[in-house]
């Protein structure tokens, strides 16, 4: 049997697989992590999706004590600024579109909307709370769509019925910091060294890893959590990394910390901002705002990007200290090779926008649970667990290629060439499509990958891919229906600005 797991690096990747493989397996697997104090942390990747509940419902984890401790937010969806025209913005929320006769209301706004406002105003509720700074919750903690409160229990993403309607914002190092003494009060062997080599067998798998001060760290399986360096899988065992530069040329940012001691409102939302050469993004803390300019090097120097956003964030930046960071964007053409499985940004990176770095360490996670080996190594679980890391980050790479070449802009070269830029045939198709018809389930990317046919349509919609008539089929379906929908629609509403907390006055109540 497989009894011991070595996993190299901490930080957000590190943490979220000791605590979950311990939380799956108990103490059947001997869990031991190695981080060195010398590693600095990116500390970003602080925007999440909804489905991240499952992760800390699986540990057991109730949000009121965790959530507080990590400078937590609401995230009810993203806000596009400027993606079209200054000025000008829309929302990729957290919800489902209403079905009204079999079709979709966004289906029924191409027939009976106000095409001279944004359809997300007309077609979600989520967008009426993010303009208004709401809370998802109410002041004593129950969610407004009561149906879908309490625990998910020990579920998993793709075991998800219904959409929940908000996801968080949070510091990362606070994050992997209470994962950590989550994890060693639960018997994770946590060992703070420096990682002096990696020693192979004659299979050329990994053997142990070498340490300063603890000596040899020996496991039957090595997960991989070290961030861009890939020390395991790409320095030790050579696996390729395929980068997605020929589509998502953006490969730097420049972070800052702004202080927020002082207000008392906040956004439930993250922003995305485009800029010059790239896009900024938004993410409201608690008590801090984290800010990011993505852009690539090729338009924009390092120095003219902090210039940008310093001068784009406005007063609180000017003390901030700036953490630039170089991305690789793409993936290992294998995230699983030998005994080796590389986890976070040691296996992919697609780039801020959409925030699905978590995600993807959360969906390896799990799937490295259900794919878990035993000692006779079947290679068909390997095969099948990178067979499905692939897809999902193609999926993911496929969606954010949509942002880029649906979006309006083309004041400057990064945005001209942006439109011109190529795209994977299967989305040149999916674009064709939605021009005359919008995108469901059947034409959407086939394979799981975090979003779903309302978030492809949100985008497609928000940056101006707008079919000129409905389907013909709805003009022969009377719309009462419709009408009575979108009407109760806007009424709940209205009822919910009015009955909800904002967002910074519930999570003071939390943080007291």
């Amino acid at each position: 049997m497989i009894s011991s797991v070595v996993i190299v690096g901490g930080g957000t990747a590190g943490w979220m697989t000791a605590t979950y493989l311990k939380a799956a397996f108990g103490d059947r697997i001997q869990v031991t992590l190695v981080e060195s104090e010398q590693v600095t942390r990116i500390g970003v990747g602080e925007a999440t999706f909804s489905t991240v509940r499952h992760f800390f419902d699986f540990l057991g984890l109730d949000e009121a004590d965790w959530l507080p401790k990590c400078a937590g937010g609401y995230k009810l969806g993203i806000r596009f600024q400027n993606w079209s025209k200054p000025g000008e913005h829309f929302y990729h929320p957290f919800e489902r579109l209403r079905v009204v006769d079999g079709f979709s209301l966004a289906d029924w706004w191409l027939e009976l909307g106000d095409r001279s406002q944004p359809f997300d105003r007309q077609c979600f509720i989520t967008t009426a709370l993010c303009d208004a700074k709401r809370s998802p919750r109410m002041l004593g903690g129950s969610l407004f769509a009561s149906g879908l409160d309490g625990s998910l229990g020990r579920s998993t993403l793709q075991e998800q019925r219904d959409q929940f309607p908000y996801a968080y914002h949070f510091d990362a190092d606070a994050v992997a910091q209470y994962l950590a003494e989550y994890g060693v009060k639960r018997g994770v062997r946590h060992v703070v060294d420096d990682v002096l080599a990696v020693e192979q067998d004659e299979r050329g798998w990994i053997d142990h890893v070498r340490t300063r001060g603890h000596g040899d760290l020996r496991g039957d399986l090595f997960i991989d959590c070290t961030g861009f360096r890939g020390m395991l899988i790409n320095q030790t065992l050579g696996v390729e990394f395929e980068s997605f530069a020929d589509v998502l040329p953006n490969n730097r940012a420049v972070a800052l910390r702004v202080p927020r001691e002082e207000a008392t409102e906040m956004d439930p939302y993250t922003s995305a901002t485009a800029m010059s050469s790239g896009w900024m993004w938004t993410i409201p803390l608690f008590r801090r705002n984290g800010t990011g300019y993505v852009y690539s090097d090729e338009y924009i120097s390092a120095d003219e990007a902090e210039a940008e956003l310093r001068a784009a964030v406005g007063p609180g930046a000017e003390d901030a200290e700036a953490n630039h960071i170089r991305m690789r964007i793409g993936r290992n053409k294998q995230g699983w090779s030998g005994n080796c499985v590389a986890i976070g940004l040691a296996y992919a990176f697609v780039e801020p926008l959409e925030s699905t770095g978590i995600f993807f360490i959360q969906y390896a996670i799990e799937q490295l649970v259900r794919h878990f080996p035993d000692e006779n190594w079947d290679p068909q679980l390997r095969l099948d667990y990178n067979e499905r890391m692939h897809r999902v980050v193609e999926g993911v790479r496929e969606f954010l290629v949509l942002h880029y070449k649906a979006a309006r802009r083309e004041d400057t070269p990064y945005w001209k060439e942006a439109k011109a830029r190529k795209a994977p045939d299967s989305l040149l198709q999916r674009l064709e499509m939605a021009s005359s018809h919008l995108l469901d389930d059947e034409t959407i990317f086939p394979f799981y990958h975090g979003f779903e046919n309302y978030s492809w349509n949100a985008m497609n919609l928000g940056l101006g891919i707008i079919p000129p008539t409905s389907r013909p089929a709805i003009r022969h379906i009377a719309p009462d229906n419709a009408k009575r929908e979108f009407a109760r629609l806007k009424a709940e509403a209205d009822e919910l600005v009015a009955a909800l907390p904002s967002c910074y006055e519930y999570l003071a109540s939390i943080n007291d």
